[in-house]
């Protein structure tokens, strides 16, 4: 039942990050700083991509996904296409993952420590997508600002 509706909560999030990059007035604002901003829309975009694809997608289901977890705060100027894609890869990643996740093993220990932790599967699902949450607000937020 948890992955069920971590799917839906996943997906609808991912989703609502795609409208507000879609909103920006152009592609340069989406990569705009202001004062007391580290981080732009698009490097959260990245950023969240690259975080879901690696625990949900390279550990979970086994894509088979290297991270370049520097390169998510680092590349500037990637176009709202090149995000809407990897936003779309990597919903296609959750559908075909979690639902396969039964509430045992949410249970199980995760395969690899998360921050120098050992915790189950679920910790790090519902993790992860508050994780989500806490970025699309951002994101939202920055929109705004800009």
């Amino acid at each position: 039942m948890l992955s069920a509706l971590l799917t839906e909560f996943y997906e609808r999030d991912l989703m609502k990050v795609k409208e507000e990059l879609n909103l920006y007035a152009d592609e340069q604002s989406v990569w705009t700083l202001k004062p007391g901003i580290n981080n732009s829309a698009g490097t959260l975009g990245l950023h969240i991509t690259g975080n879901l694809l690696h625990f949900i997608g390279a550990v979970l289901g086994k894509t088979g996904y290297i991270r370049d977890r520097d390169k998510e705060f680092s590349l500037r100027n990637v176009s709202r296409q090149e995000l809407n894609r990897q936003l779309d890869e990597t919903i296609e990643v959750i559908r075909k993952t979690l639902p396969g996740i039964t509430d045992v093993q949410m249970e199980e220990t995760f395969p690899i420590e998360l921050n120098k932790k050992t915790v189950t599967t679920g910790y790090v699902v519902v993790h992860l997508a508050i994780h989500l949450g806490y970025h699309l607000g951002q994101i939202s937020y920055h929109r705004r600002m800009i």
